[in-house]
């Protein structure tokens, strides 16, 4: 859900988190070189780590991390439609950092978008979601990146192309896209349905990899949730809204809650970037905040379905050639773990008849994961997870497509048949 939006132009200063604990901070004025400070040392303490764990709930260390560097330093490049940007130091570092920056300029980035000099950020940076987060839980997670160590790093500057890197040009795309204003629960919901509400279309930001976006680089409100590929990373985030998909309508509340904590439940597993959202961000979140964000995904409502990916189609003669050849590689290389009837040993490893991500018309994600093989997250739950191994290798372009097109189309399933080109152009995606 969450995630990494690589979408758009992307992060370019902080990124928020989820917040769920009683406020501590006591106000305004209680200022110590720019941090927020509560009304005692123990309440201090207690503000931080609230803020560490909305950090954490955020995912924050996913993007301002690079792997083996220092945490929250920086530097992660960024691929976008439109060039590479890299993400900033929001360390306490006083040159580099946000060392400098007061818990208003801190909020003022999430709730409108602009920076501690008031220039706009770029919408990679998801100040659209971030605007509903509150004041209070924006403070805490300030306070948490104070009390980190600095670091005296530079951010480095973006590489964009012309003319997107004139950030004049988003005060068109704001007009546009971008409605400020925080969180307003809904009376007639309850308190649960509330919380999760806000992690998901707030905190959670989990509409930037679930909802598709047009040239612009703004969503398609008309089709919220409605699933989409995510650019650059080649990766395709289901519906939410679509049975057909990973509509979670007829999911169990504890199905759902499993997924999220855990990246395993009894209808399937997450890989790829989800993956990563449940080992960084989703395990350590609480049992009640789960529950909440389960209970709010059941109930969204079926909306318009997204604009269907290009998918290059085969002929039906060809299309049973295929069926035939996957039928006995499957055999060979698969039944083992799935079974030759598709229903597989869940959680461990998930069914592959009635599976609704199988069968999605976007076939992008069962390629990828029979060229790149993968694991679900290790998490606390479940920290020795089954993995699929990568069949990159092993198998043609054919080959691949050929299996593939054997789990889409049997067992009942509905998916169609897949063409060896796309196979192709996925071959060289990146891994994460």
């Amino acid at each position: 859900m969450k995630r990494k939006s690589l979408f758009a132009l992307s992060a370019v200063v902080v990124v928020a988190a989820a917040a769920l604990v009683p406020v501590l901070w006591s106000g305004g004025d209680n200022l110590h070189n720019g941090t927020a400070m509560a009304a005692t040392p123990a309440d201090q303490a207690a503000l931080i780590k609230k803020g560490e764990y909305l950090a954490r709930a955020g995912d924050c260390i996913a993007c301002h991390t690079v792997r083996g560097g220092k945490q929250f330093a920086g530097g992660l490049p960024m691929l976008t439609p439109f060039g590479t940007m890299f993400t900033p130091n929001i360390t306490p570092d006083d040159q580099y950092g946000i060392g400098k920056w007061t818990q208003d300029d801190f909020y003022r980035a999430m709730h409108t978008g602009r920076s501690k000099d008031g220039s706009l950020l770029y919408p990679g940076f998801p100040f659209t979601s971030y605007t509903k987060v509150t004041r209070a839980d924006s403070d805490a997670i300030y306070a948490y990146l104070r009390s980190v160590t600095p670091v005296n790093v530079p951010s480095r500057p973006h590489e964009l192309k012309f003319p997107f890197n004139q950030r004049n040009m988003l005060i068109g795309w704001r007009t546009l896209f971008f409605r400020e204003g925080e969180y307003k629960a809904d009376p007639t919901k309850s308190v649960e349905w509330n919380r999760g509400a806000y992690l998901i279309e707030g905190l959670g930001h989990c509409g930037m990899c679930h909802t598709s976006i047009n040239a612009m680089g703004g969503p398609v409100s008309s089709a919220a949730f409605a699933g989409g590929l995510i650019p650059l990373q080649n990766w395709y985030a289901p519906s939410l809204t679509s049975n057909k998909e990973a509509g979670l309508g007829d999911w169990e509340t504890k199905d759902i809650a499993d997924l999220l904590k855990t990246g395993v439940s009894n209808r399937g597993a997450v890989f790829g970037p989800m993956a990563e959202v449940v080992h960084n961000s989703l395990q350590y979140m609480s049992d009640e905040d789960i529950n909440a964000m389960a209970t709010y995904l059941k109930t969204i409502p079926q909306k318009s379905e997204a604009p269907e990916p290009l998918q290059l189609e085969t002929s039906e003669k060809f299309g049973g050639e295929l069926l035939k050849q996957g039928q006995k590689i499957y055999a060979d290389n698969c039944a083992k773990c799935h079974a030759e009837n598709g229903l597989g040993m869940p959680p461990s490893f998930p069914p592959l008849a009635n599976n609704q991500s199988i069968q999605m018309p976007s076939a992008v994600n069962p390629i990828r994961m029979v060229l790149n093989g993968g694991y679900p997250p290790s998490t606390d739950a479940n920290p020795h997870p089954y993995g699929m191994p990568p069949f990159a290798q092993a198998l043609s372009n054919t080959e691949v497509a050929a299996v593939v097109t054997y789990i889409r189309m049997s067992w009942g399933n509905h998916g169609t048949a897949v063409s060896p080109q796309q196979v192709s152009d996925l071959r060289s995606a990146p891994l994460d």
